[in-house]
């Protein structure tokens, strides 16, 4: 049963507990209950499972229902009902919902008032307001738990409960948390995902994330830190140091829409920001950060427990049930100025960074063990004998290659020694760059004067798009249009590009074994290289390009 997306993606965790047995009907359905019905039904249309309209589910017996939210009237449900978390355990204080429904009134920046969202309307929310999900306001109806079963995943949850709602008591499971193992078994796989994200040796990968909340780092609570933070990272952080990626809570995602999403960070994707598919890949973005840069949600709390840096840009003060760990964890957590400068406290947060365990013990009181606990609790809940066989969940699947483009403007400062050559790029002049500067901007720049200013200008693409006309037609073409531009460059691959010199000739650009980086930063240091007096043999050679801690060689070679 989903509410909406967010439940959705917890609920896809757990269809393998199901798998290969002929005995069991699986079929989904939407409470409709969420001002969020975005995204729900295409993704259940993935899914080729059959799709009951609500009303008919709630008039169907069935041996066994799930959700993994309590919003929607689950106490009409015919059949045992097992309800689960969708974050990190139960940790939102939440007023009491209005009549007739177990959702809370809808926030601020999200659209929809007056619709029933946990986590909205309950901005101060007082000493004395119930916890989501652990509270009498939530689990039961008419005085009596309506719930067969409530999935916790640690005793800590049980303690709580057992204060506030004891009449709920005996319907609780102990059964770990899936969405943590499912990460803690791909973990061996994290340079993969890195890879898929388009970080290459020696660069780090800066996670931004949200959740949907006013309070969280997207709304800032109203202050709109998130707008101002993105493009002085992309001016702060040297561009082939760090990478930017962003996990952006389904709701934030679906509330306004992917496209708006998609138009509002347009200027931070055009400086290379990765937009993370919320539902399939923010795990295997969190397993391949180098640092957290998130808010009071579910996942920054999954990164602490992974052993990933984490600094908090928004704390959400107030809205988090005080006992719970997550609460803890933001009240000790280090903070981000977004107002200071931004590489030092990057830097600092990475290196100074001691994983706690205490992350990890909180999280599941049974790592590695929810399939084997949660199998176990659904079939006695059936009245099944068991499938024979270990119960087991789906690896995290390894995303599609999306690296980011980065279309925005870059300068480049330069030093050259012999055959070394010093690159720092960035969208902006960061304090304390040092070296000759030259303007490198990519052909689809959002702003066409960008290019009448470019001392290099660079493409990416097949080398056989006929369209350009080829390498050697396209760069003919930018040097002819843009009488200012000394280099041409057209990259053709992730390792090697295609270069016309206007005073130098032509060469192409290829890394030497076990080197990795942007060709168009192999690019920009032969421009320098030769602007310092360089001089390409017949036989080519090998410049060293320094750049993200380490030294990346790459061969030039003379081309027709």
């Amino acid at each position: 049963m989903v509410h909406n997306v967010t439940s959705a993606g917890r609920l896809l965790d757990l269809t393998p507990l199901f798998h290969d047995d002929f005995r069991v009907q699986v079929l989904v359905t939407s409470t409709g209950s969420s001002a969020f019905q975005d995204g729900i039904h295409e993704l259940l249309r993935g899914l080729e499972l059959p799709e009951l309209p609500w009303r008919q589910a709630v008039s169907t017996p069935v041996d066994l229902a799930v959700s993994a939210s309590f919003g929607g009237e689950l106490d009409l449900i015919q059949g045992n009902l097992t309800v689960l978390s969708h974050g990190v355990g139960y940790t939102k204080r939440l007023g009491k919902p209005g009549a007739g429904s177990r959702e809370p009134g809808a926030g601020s920046r999200e659209p929809g008032a007056g619709s029933r969202e946990p986590g909205a309307g309950s901005r101060e929310p007082g000493a004395g307001t119930p916890t989501f999900g652990l509270s009498p306001e939530w689990l039961l109806s008419g005085g009596k738990p309506f719930a067969d079963g409530l999935v916790l995943s640690h005793p800590e949850q049980l303690e709580r409960l057992g204060r506030v709602c004891p009449e709920a008591v005996p319907a609780a499971v102990l059964a770990g948390d899936p969405c943590y193992d499912r990460m803690l078994a791909a973990r061996p796989y994290r340079e993969r995902f890195r890879r898929a994200l388009g970080v290459r040796r020696g660069q780090r990968l800066v996670v931004l994330n949200s959740t949907w909340n006013p309070e969280g780092l997207f709304g800032s609570g109203g202050r709109d830190v998130l707008p101002g933070l993105l493009p002085r990272l992309a001016a702060e952080l040297p561009a082939d140091d760090y990478r930017l990626a962003a996990v952006l809570h389904p709701n934030v995602w679906y509330g306004h829409g992917p496209g708006q999403i998609r138009a509002w960070l347009d200027r931070a994707r055009r400086h290379g920001l990765v937009l993370v598919d919320p539902v399939h890949a923010w795990r295997q973005a969190l397993l391949a950060a180098d640092l957290v840069l998130g808010d009071f949600g579910a996942v920054s709390y999954y990164a602490a427990a992974l052993g990933t840096p984490v600094l908090l840009a928004a704390d959400g003060a107030g809205l988090l049930d005080p006992e719970a760990p997550l609460a803890r964890f933001v009240r000790h957590a280090l903070r981000l100025d977004p107002y200071g400068p931004l590489l030092p406290q990057v830097e600092r947060g990475i290196a100074d960074h001691r994983p706690d365990p205490a992350h990890a013990g909180s999280v599941t009181s049974e790592p590695g063990r929810a399939a084997e606990l949660l199998r176990r609790h659904f079939y006695a809940l059936m009245d099944l004998p068991e499938p024979p066989g270990p119960a087991s969940l789906e690896p995290l699947p390894l995303p599609p290659y999306a690296p980011g483009r980065t279309t925005a403007p870059l300068h480049v400062r330069t030093r050259a020694e012999g055959t070394d050559v010093v690159v720092e790029r960035s969208a902006g002049h960061p304090p304390g760059a040092a070296g000759d500067a030259h303007l490198a901007v990519h052909e689809e720049t959002r702003h066409p004067g960008d290019l009448d200013v470019a001392d290099v200008i660079t493409r990416d693409g097949p080398a056989d798009d006929p369209r350009l006309g080829g390498p050697g037609a396209w760069a003919d073409e930018v040097l002819r249009l843009h009488p200012h531009c000394s280099t041409a460059v057209y990259v053709t691959g992730p390792h090697d590009c295609f270069v016309r010199s206007r005073a130098h000739g032509t060469f192409r650009l290829a890394a030497e074994p076990g080197a990795d980086a942007d060709p168009a930063a192999y690019a920009s240091a032969l421009h320098a290289w030769l602007a310092y007096g360089g001089r390409v043999p017949a036989d080519g050679t090998v410049l060293r390009m320094h750049t993200a801690g380490g030294v990346r060689p790459f061969r030039v070679t003379p081309a027709a």
